[in-house]
């Protein structure tokens, strides 16, 4: 049964009960310096555009809802920010950014259910990146394309198209024709400037997140109970992920992972390329008997993909299928040339749908993709997650059980500045972060639980990012992030060593934070700053001009 109490407390901490007034918001209300505040809910009345040159502030805790018939002629209601528009959405653990169906009570978890699916469009952000697309450039699927707002693509790949933190998206996914439905978040030719993390997309009638194109970095995303896949890319997209988690609902969806190369032509390039580490890709249920519900992974269209430490289990079809043409480029060619890696991941419990039967042998039916990842993966091995549930009755945890394979140690990640220090297989260990901010932690479906420190286990990470700009004027940014609720401390010292100034000293949550360093009274020269925990510290060196 549901526990009400927990889920009562999860509300109150984390539902918008300080929004006093709604406010219907259409295309010609978001202007060059746009702000929506938590004290309001808002109320997108069809296609709303954050322009080129235009800029969309939201709030912590603020709720976005969307108009199921917009007054507008358009079909659908939607926010689009457009190439060269910013969004700054950052929520917090405790305040996440809500955007959900207009029929949506926030305050009540019980209101809608996943048949709710399609309520309205979803959220898409178009940058100036590289696709594989022959013209450069292309209109967004789902969206009209006799508007030119609606174009993705371009040559800058570190195109910035702002931060995207602490998200839930709810109840989209709405169909604007035939094979060409909206997302939860669609990300159309997205640069690695762009900030994205923490964000869950629930219910979407469509897939959960779909990348055209683009090198946009992503943590922590939440793909739950979609109409079709979960994670979906094409067009050359070559970002970095870590901490991807999928779940399926009992009723019709599709892969965990549906990837494609290119469409115009397949054998476009940049190949499709992507970097994931530490994903946990949880299917509808090893007996599901769901055709569409069909693979873990599907790679086609001479996509490629690396995927690392993931865990993929209880999907109703075989673990991987790979695109194998009698002729020509395909994504077999990618997997011969190393552009398709699968290394150290876990194959558990796969379905009979296809007729390949129940086990290890559902994992690899084709002969060529078992001879290439058999001896490069823990095939058939269970990873013992603590709970796979479906329902709100406090049961879906993803977590190993300890002494579960999931849990050894493993290879390091590549130290680029983006991976964070994970020696474990999938997107979780002993820490739930899926908590607080989800809908899924809100509705009752995960278990209520505290971090737990694994004993012997290396401490959590925490990150410290180099400031930018760098060297600097009067002003820096310093990023970091922590994988635990803690104390911290963010300290500046000169080069003797002297302490000159303490930017962060107090508790914080989980999270990704940014702090502004005011130099104006401190002389040029080199300084250096150091990130400490209770049981880390890391330090970094920047430069000040006069």
């Amino acid at each position: 049964m549901r526990q009400l109490l927990v889920t009562a407390f999860l509300v109150a901490l984390i539902g918008p009960t300080a929004a006093t007034g709604q406010v219907t918001i259409v295309d010609a209300d978001v202007t060059v310096d746009a702000h929506w505040t938590a004290d309001n809910t808002y109320l997108i009345d069809g296609y709303v555009y954050v322009e080129d040159g235009e800029t969309l502030t939201i709030e912590a805790g603020t709720v976005i809802k969307a108009k199921a018939e917009p007054t507008t002629g358009d079909q659908e209601s939607a926010l689009i920010v457009a190439r060269g528009g910013q969004i700054f959405a950052e929520g917090t653990p405790t305040h996440p950014i809500i955007f959900t169906a207009e029929d949506d009570d926030v305050n009540d978890p019980d209101d809608l259910t996943l048949d709710d699916r399609g309520s309205w469009g979803g959220v898409l952000i178009l940058g100036r990146a590289t696709t594989n697309v022959a013209s450069g450039e292309n209109y967004i699927e789902g969206l009209p394309t006799n508007d030119d707002r609606n174009l993705y693509g371009g040559s800058d790949d570190d195109d910035d198209s702002g931060v995207f933190r602490y998200v839930s998206i709810r109840y989209g996914g709405a169909i604007f024709g035939q094979d060409n439905e909206i997302n939860g978040l669609t990300m159309g030719a997205v640069g690695r400037g762009t900030q994205i993390d923490h964000v869950e997309v629930f219910a979407n009638q469509d897939d959960g997140y779909e990348w055209f194109g683009g090198t946009v970095n992503t943590k922590y995303l939440v793909a739950a109970f979609c109409g079709d896949d979960m994670f979906d890319y094409d067009e050359g997209f070559r970002g970095q992920g870590q901490f991807w988690f999928g779940i399926q609902g009992d009723d019709d969806a599709g892969s965990g992972g549906e990837h494609d190369g290119g469409t115009d032509p397949e054998t476009g390039q940049p190949y499709a390329i992507p970097v994931i580490y530490n994903a946990t890709y949880i299917g509808s249920g090893a007996s599901a008997l769901l055709l569409s519900n069909d693979w873990a992974l599907n790679l086609r269209d001479n996509a490629g993909g690396k995927y690392y430490n993931s865990i993929f289990t209880d999907f109703s079809g075989v673990g991987v299928q790979i695109e194998d043409l009698g002729s020509g480029e395909d994504s077999r060619s990618r997997m011969e040339a190393g552009d398709l890696v699968l290394s150290n991941n876990i194959w558990f419990g796969f379905g009979n749908v296809t007729g390949v039967g129940i086990g290890a042998e559902a994992v690899f039916s084709q002969q060529f993709v078992a001879d290439q990842f058999a001896s490069d993966n823990h095939v058939g091995v269970d990873p013992t997650l603590r709970g796979i549930s479906r329902d709100t009755d406090a049961m879906l945890d993803p977590r190993p059980d300890a002494g579960s394979t999931a849990l050894a140690q493993v290879d390091l990640l590549p130290r680029d500045g983006f991976f964070r220090h994970a020696p474990f297989i999938g997107a979780f260990d002993g820490w739930l972060w899926t908590e607080g901010w989800t809908f899924l932690a809100e509705a009752g479906y995960l278990t209520a639980t505290a971090v737990e420190p694994i004993p012997g286990r290396i401490p959590a990470g925490i990150v410290l990012r180099q400031n930018y700009p760098n060297p600097f004027g009067q002003e820096t940014t310093i990023e970091f992030e922590i994988d635990e609720p803690g104390h911290v401390r963010l300290a500046i010292f000169d080069l003797l060593g002297r302490q000159v100034e303490v930017l962060v000293d107090e508790a914080k949550p989980a999270g990704v934070f940014r702090v502004n360093f005011d130099a104006a009274h401190y002389a040029a020269g080199m300084y250096f700053y150091r990130l400490s925990t209770s049981d880390r510290s890391v330090g970094r060196t920047m430069i000040r001009n006069k």
